[in-house]
C-alpha cells in the first residue's frame, strides 16, 4: 500500500462520509431490512412476553412494506418479498385506525377465517380451538400475589402457547362471528382479558402492509428500566434470557 493510498483511507476514516455510513445508514438498514429491538410495555401478551421484555423483531419474516421503516415510507406500496404470516406467530404491526403505533400480537386468523370466541372459548372456522388448564399464572402487584387461571392452547397439531383467562364472562369473552377479509389478518393477546386487539373496534383487522415483522427471541428482560444500572442483577430476569419465541416448536 503506497503512501499516497494510506493517506487517502486516513482521511476517509476522519471524514463525514465514514460516520454517516458506519453509524447512522448501516444501523437504520439493519434494523428495517433485518432485525429490530423492540421493548414490551404493557402486559397484553402474557404469560409469554412480559413487561420489561426486550425483543428481537425479523423484519424479513413477512418481506418489507412502508412499515418496515423508520417513520414509514409514503412513496412505498405494497410488500417486497411476501411471506404468509403462520397461526401462531407473534407479529408486530401497525393498526389502520392508528399507523403510528406499535402494537404485538398473535396471528390467530388469516384471510378466509372465520374467527369467533363464545363464553371464552376461541372458535376458528366453526371448530374449538382446544385448550388444557396448566396451573395458575402468579402476578405480583405490589405486595399483593394474584393468581390468573393459565391454558395451554393449541391452533394446529405443531403449534402451541399458554394464554391468561381470567373469567369467562368478560367484556371480550363473547364476541361476533369475525370474517377475515382477503389480504388481512386477526390477531389477539395471549392475555385474553386484557388486551385491545382485533376483537376491539380501534384495532380490528390488520391490512398485510401494515405487517413490521416477526417476533423471535427475549434477548433479555427486566422488571425495571434498563438506566437502572444499579438495580441489573436484582431484576434481571434469567430464565427468560435468550428464550425463542416461536410457538411451532412444542406440542400439548
Amino acid at each position: 500500500m503506497t503512501k499516497e493510498t494510506k493517506t487517502h483511507k486516513k482521511r476517509f476514516l476522519d471524514s463525514w462520509t465514514f460516520l454517516i455510513i458506519f453509524c447512522i445508514l448501516l444501523p437504520l438498514s439493519f434494523r428495517s431490512l433485518a432485525y429490530e429491538p423492540f421493548h414490551i410495555p404493557s402486559g397484553s401478551m402474557k404469560p409469554t412476553l412480559l413487561e420489561g421484555d426486550f425483543i428481537f423483531v425479523s423484519k424479513f419474516a413477512y418481506g418489507w412494506s412502508r412499515y418496515s421503516f423508520p417513520f414509514g415510507l409514503p412513496f412505498f406500496k405494497g410488500r417486497i418479498g411476501f411471506e404468509m404470516p403462520e397461526r401462531g406467530d407473534i407479529a408486530v404491526f401497525r393498526p389502520a385506525t392508528m399507523p403510528g403505533t406499535d402494537y404485538i400480537k398473535r396471528v390467530i386468523g388469516l384471510p378466509g377465517d372465520h374467527v369467533q370466541v363464545k363464553e371464552s372459548q376461541l372458535y376458528l372456522n366453526g371448530q374449538p380451538v382446544k385448550r388444557v388448564e396448566d396451573g395458575y399464572f402468579l402476578e405480583l402487584n405490589g405486595n399483593v400475589t394474584k393468581e390468573i387461571r393459565q391454558y395451554k392452547q393449541r391452533l394446529n397439531a405443531e403449534t402451541e402457547f399458554n394464554i391468561l383467562d381470567e373469567t369467562p364472562r368478560g367484556l371480550l369473552d363473547n364476541t361476533p362471528e369475525f370474517i377475515v377479509p382477503d389480504g388481512h389478518f386477526f390477531l389477539m393477546g395471549d392475555n385474553r382479558d386484557n388486551s385491545a386487539d382485533s376483537r376491539t373496534a380501534p384495532v380490528g383487522f390488520i391490512p398485510v402492509e401494515h405487517l413490521i415483522g416477526r417476533a423471535e427471541i427475549i434477548f433479555v428482560s427486566t422488571k425495571s428500566s434498563l438506566w437502572k444500572v444499579w438495580r441489573w442483577f436484582s431484576d434481571f430476569r434469567g430464565g427468560r434470557f435468550l428464550k425463542s419465541l416461536n410457538a411451532h416448536e412444542t406440542k400439548i
